[in-house]
This record gives C-alpha cells, structure tokens and sequence, in this order.
C-alpha cells in the first residue's frame, strides 16, 4: 500500500488557511489591504474579543458583482493577477487570491457586495468553508466581510491565541499602520466598548502623524527631505528594452525619523513602508542602524516611519503568504539610499536635545504590541534645582545636592586641547584661543539645523559640564562627549588623507593578549596602523605597541588597545574597512578627548564650542550619548509662571 496520499480538501483547506490566517489581525490585514486595493476612501473596522468572537471591515470600494463575489471564494481567484509574468511586476497591496477561502474555512463568514452601476447588492454566508446561503439584498455600494468565531471548527489553532487584549492591539497596531502609510483615507477602528482609532483625510504624512500621535511624538520626529536616485544602469537598460519611461526608474525615500534622544529597547517602533506595503526586512533594519551608527548608543532603536517607492519590478513580494517579507533586484542600492538619506536627515536638522522636565514623568499609557507611539519615553535625566544656577553669588555656589556653578577659571599647566578641525596644530600653553564665528556659508544651515552656532560660554557645573546660553535659551553641554565629537570628526578626516598622527614612545609598551583577542589583532592589525598605531607582534601571546595615536597617554595605550580589541571582537571579518575605521576612532577619541572635572577658562570653553558647531552630527557624540540639552526661553518663562 502506497505511504503517500492526497490530502483530503477539507484538511487541505484548513492547512492553507493556517498560513494565512495566524491570528486575528492577520484577517483584519487581508480585508483591509482588499479594501485599500478596491480604491476605497473610507474603511471602518469593529472587533470583539480582540476579534476572536468578530471582526468587520466595511469599505466604500468598487464593490464586487454576484459572480464575482462567489468566485472570489474559490482558492487562487483573484482580479490582481492574469499571467506569470504579472508576478515580477505586483502593484496591488494583495494578490494571491488566498485570504477569503482561507477565512471562510476556519470561521463562519458573511459577505456583503455591491457595484455602483448595479441596483442590489450580493450577501454571502458561508461556515467551515461550505457555502450556506447566497441571496440578493439592498445595500450601499462597496463591500463588508463579517468574521465571526474564529477557528470555531480547529480548536487547537484557538487554543495558540493570546488575550483579547493582545489580540486585539496587534490589530490596532495594523490599522495605525495602515492610516499613517494612506494618510489621504478615512480609517475608524472600533471595539465593542470604545473608539480606538478616527481619521479623517487629510493632505499630509506630517497631519497624519499628529491624528495618530499627537502633538508630543510628531515634536520629536525630524522630517526628512524626499531622496530620489535613479536605478542601477542595469535595471534601467533591462527596463527601457520592455518599454517603461526611463524617467520613472528612481527609488524614492521619504519619511519621518526620530530624534536621537528617542531611545527604544526594542526594533518594534521601526516601520517601513515599500509602495505603501508594511514589510519587515532585515536588509532594511540594517540601514537605519548604520544610519543612527555613533549616533544612538548600540543598544537601543528608534522611532522609524520610512517610505520607499520604487518600480514595482524592482521588488520581489511574492515571497511569503503574509506578504510581510520582500526582496528587492537590487537590495545594495536600496540598503545605501535608506542609510545615506536618514543619515542626511539627521545631519541637515542637527537636533538637540530639550532639557528634560522638572515635573514628574507619566507612567506609560497601556501600549498594544507594536504599537510604540503611545508609550512614554523613559526619562533619564531629571532638572536640577535649575534656579541655583541664578544665585547671586562670587565663585563657588554649592546647594544641597552638591550642584555647583563655578566660574570660568585658568587652566591648569597640565591641560591642552589636542588639535582643532583645521589640523594645523594646538592652542600653546597660556595663548588666548580666539573664538571663530561661523563663516556666512556655514550660517546658512541655520535655517534647519537646530543647533546653535552663537552660544556663550558663562561658566562649568563641577568643572564637568559648560553652561551658555543665546538668544533661544540655556544650553548645558557635556565637555568630555563634545571633545569627543571633534577628535572623533577629527581622526576620520586624517584617516581619510591617510595622514594618521602618531607618537612615538619612549619604551614599546607589551601587551598581552588573550587568544580571541590574539584573532582579532590579526584581522584588524592594517586598520591599526592606519589609525596612528605601529603594533608588532613580540613573543607567541603578547604585541609591542610602539607608537601610539597622538595625545593618548602613555598609561592609557594598553588600555585602549585592549578596548579596540574587545569593541571589535568576532565582527572583525563582517566589518567593512570604514566601519572598523570609525570603531577605532571612537574609542582613540574617548581615551583623547578632556575629562570631567577639569577646569577650562573662558578662550578654550569658546574654542571648544566653536569646533563642536562645525562638525557634522554635534549633538550626540560618537557612543550615542546626547552632547547638549536645551532649556528653552519658553520653558524657563512658564518654570517661573511668566507665560
């Protein structure tokens, strides 16, 4: 007797439902996306139980003929695609005519139809995947699909579900998604005790981003410029031979990302839209972490909402039922426009950081799976005492938690500044140090930098941190991470010129190596010496380190060595050279760069502050950490009850 069998349909049809239809939200998906495809301008969504008990999703679409609607439960029936090749050039959200036999085979499903240019309308209903009723009936045109107790008739499927409310905020989550990628539609999602969602059309990512979240998150998002590059020669020869406009073969990005004081644990405020399809992409993840790289420390994520637009060629999406995952022709291109436009974004607005508020932090409002925009960012620093810093005293003022304001005081004998921007040497002992204004041309990104280029030193917290201010408010800034910035901008640039300075010590310092350690010297040992380094292997475990970069102390360079070594570890091979590059310098530019509790008089405050305005990402430094805070005028007013 044979051991291979067909299945029967019935259990065909429940194993293709199950990989459709995983929970709930996977059926509001495939009706709302059906909705969406249908040129729908108004799509309502009600739930019950987190959609276990029920889910309807009614839109004003085109709506669907009587034989059209029965056919369209037939497995493989679909109006979106004709021939194979339609495959390779997919521009509808769905496609492969699954989702409603998979719905009707693990629920009891009633459909609702009507064309415009028809005088009644189609009701279906339909239980376990057998057909139990089809009549005629009265009706608004477009189309409402009822799905109720799901997976009534595989229990064992029902059993995997999660808690209503779970259920039912992967399904918000969805529909927030949806709204904010069609911000020109009308979304209403409902439970059975309240309202959760109600858009209205509106002309605008940004309006629609202040409908979902509000006020408080669209303040820190930073709104990128649209980037447009046209296609490898490649794709657009092998396009233009087919016919297409070679004017239409460009990538698109567009968006909104977070400002880098926006700090997540996890990747799940990241969204990514391609032609308006939420996907999930590992390509992708990649290219905003490379993009927030020596901008937000490792081990947190932000806040992404990231549009790509693109042929339709160029995106494979028939690669998984969901319809979640993708693959791009040419994955590089994209995974560099993403990165270097984020990247640009960033560096165009120069966001700094608000100080952070006295008054206590709200706890989190209950978020939904996914759904990050309604959660309360932790706060991890608090306002101190902010009106000691106006005590009308001389010298020192000291409060109760050890807060104190001195004043500018000369340097001791021992501090210098290593070089600045310009390369052409440090500041020498007891030289006044003139402050640079920014030249006219660097003055011009004002307009959308946030950055402030005219800031004032007044004085140190703990010798540590540098207090001025402007027109706009009170800046308190970080002088170690600020130095950190210019050495770290600095040391890039050298490495550039090939021009890496080293100093040459006394006596090789010996290291000893443990055996990772011992690999990853051997794989990173070039980009060592191209950054200020001559290290030589001396002995089967150890290295002589013989020159050093400049201004790293002599007791420091074991340290930093062993630092690099262990940063680096088993990414040495997977690092590309300027990613290596930078990792070294970050490091070289923390062992180099002032420490806290040290003096500066007012010149070299005024110098530090000059250069830290001229490189590229001054607010945070190369770990991520924010550089400066601003206390705004309007906040230091409404502190004082003047406003």
């Amino acid at each position: 007797m044979s051991s291979i069998r067909i299945l029967p349909e019935a259990v065909a049809n429940k194993i293709a439902a199950g990989e459709v239809v995983e929970r709930p939200a996977s059926v509001v998906k495939e009706l709302l996306e059906n909705s969406l495809d249908a040129d729908a301008r108004q799509v309502e969504i009600e739930v019950e139980a987190g959609g276990k008990r029920r889910i309807r999703v009614a839109d004003n679409g085109c709506g669907m003929s009587r034989d059209d609607a029965l056919l369209a439960f037939e497995r493989h029936a679909t109006s979106k695609i004709r021939s194979a090749e339609d495959l390779f050039e997919i521009s509808t959200l769905g496609f492969r005519g699954e989702a409603l036999p998979s719905m009707a085979a693990v629920s009891r499903l009633v459909l609702e139809t009507r064309v415009a240019s028809e005088d009644s309308g189609t009701r279906i209903e339909i239980a376990g995947g057998k057909l139990r009723d089809v009549k005629e009936m009265a009706r608004p045109a477009g189309t409402e699909v009822e799905v109720r107790d799901l997976f009534f008739n595989t229990p064992a499927r029902r059993k995997f579900l999660r808690s209503e409310s779970t259920e039912l905020g992967h399904i918000a989550a969805l529909v927030t998604h949806y709204a904010l990628a069609h911000p020109e539609k009308s979304f209403r999602l409902a439970s059975l005790t309240n309202e959760i969602l109600k858009v209205s059309p509106v002309r605008s990512l940004r309006e629609r981003i202040y409908q979902v979240m509000g006020t408080k998150s669209l303040e820190e998002m930073v709104e990128l410029a649209p980037a447009e590059r046209r296609l490898p020669a490649a794709a657009v020869d092998a396009d233009e031979e087919s016919g297409v406009a070679a004017e239409a073969l460009s990538a698109k990005v567009m968006g909104f990302v977070s400002r880098p004081e926006v700090q997540k644990p996890n990747r799940n405020h990241i969204y990514f839209f391609v032609n308006r399809r939420l996907i999930r992409d590992r390509l992708i993840l990649h290219a905003i972490t490379e993009a927030y790289r020596h901008i937000l420390p490792s081990n947190v994520f932000p806040v992404t909402l990231i549009f790509l637009e693109l042929p339709a060629a160029e995106v494979d999406v028939n690669v998984h039922p969901s319809k979640t995952e993708v693959r791009f022709r040419n994955s590089g291109f994209i995974h560099d426009l993403v990165r270097d436009t984020i990247r640009q974004g960033l560096i165009a607005a120069q966001p700094v950081a608000a100080f952070p508020s006295q008054r206590k932090a709200f706890p989190p409002m209950p978020a939904a799976p996914g759904v990050g925009f309604v959660e309360a960012a932790p706060r991890k620093l608090e306002l101190q005492q902010a009106e000691q810093l106006y005590a009308p005293a001389s010298g020192d003022v000291v409060g109760e938690g050890g807060f104190r304001l001195a004043a500018p005081s000369p340097p001791p004998d021992t501090l210098s500044l290593p070089l600045d921007s310009t390369g052409t040497g440090e500041p020498r002992e007891g030289e006044a140090i003139p402050y640079i204004a920014p030249s006219a041309s660097e003055g011009t990104r004002a307009g959308v930098s946030e950055f402030p280029l005219d800031l004032r030193p007044l004085g140190q917290v703990e010798e540590s941190f540098i207090v001025a201010t402007n027109a706009e408010g009170l800046f308190i800034i970080d002088q170690h991470v600020a130095h950190e910035r210019v050495l770290f901008e600095h040391l890039l640039r050298l490495r550039r010129e090939r021009r890496a300075e080293g100093q040459r010590l006394l006596l090789p310092i010996v290291v000893e190596l443990k055996p990772e350690q011992q690999v990853t010297y051997r794989e990173i040992a070039d980009e060592l010496n191209a950054s200020g380094f001559e290290v030589e292997p001396f002995g089967q475990r150890t290295v002589a380190v013989k020159t050093a970069p400049a201004d790293i102390a002599s007791g420091d360079v074991e340290r930093l060595l062993v630092e690099i070594l262990d940063g680096v570890g088993a990414e040495a091979r997977t690092l590309s050279l300027d990613t290596l590059g930078s990792k070294i310098a970050a490091s070289v530019a923390c062992h180099a760069a002032i420490k806290v509790n040290m003096p500066l008089d007012r010149e070299k405050m005024e110098w530090l502050l000059g250069e830290l305005a001229r490189t590229t990402c001054p607010m945070n430094c190369p770990h991520g950490r924010p550089i400066l805070l601003r206390y705004s005028m309007k906040e230091i007013q409404k502190a004082f009850k003047r406003i």
